[in-house]
């Protein structure tokens, strides 16, 4: 599970996604990509179901890159709680997606089994995404 190894600081404030993303928008490193189409947050169970769905449909012949990173801590307050006492408990780590954003590149397959790849990733997603291609210069 992807989780940083030390933060400045432990907890953060939930902040806001609207915009669109202005970096790691195109296929950068692999052939085929999946894009973010929608704002949303990704927790890091989320990537990782992505991630071995991906590695287990190519079997294990091409390579994998992950472009985001669960980097912001999401925290949570006990059940029948009350109001008041502070924040609570880190619960789980995420990754702040925005619109435009790539979240998996894969190479060295064909693209049949890449699309098929990348759209068993894209049902582990709470967001909407869409099958993306290198831009050839």
């Amino acid at each position: 599970m992807l989780s940083p190894k030390k933060v400045k600081y432990r907890k953060k404030m939930k902040g806001r996604m609207n915009g669109l993303a202005y970096r790691g928008g195109s296929v950068a490193f692999g052939e085929f990509g999946l894009k973010a189409m929608a704002p949303g947050r990704l927790s890091a169970r989320q990537i990782e179901a992505g991630r071995i769905a991906i590695t287990r449909f190519i079997k294990r012949s091409g390579r994998v890159w992950i472009r985001i990173f669960p980097d912001k801590p999401i925290t949570k307050k006990p059940a029948e709680t009350r109001m008041g006492k502070g924040k609570g408990g880190v619960e789980y780590w995420a990754a702040v997606v925005k619109t435009g954003r790539i979240l998996y590149e894969v190479e060295g397959v064909s693209r049949e089994i890449a699309e098929k790849a990348l759209a068993l990733a894209a049902y582990k997603m709470p967001l909407k995404t869409k099958f993306v291609l290198r831009k050839v210069i």
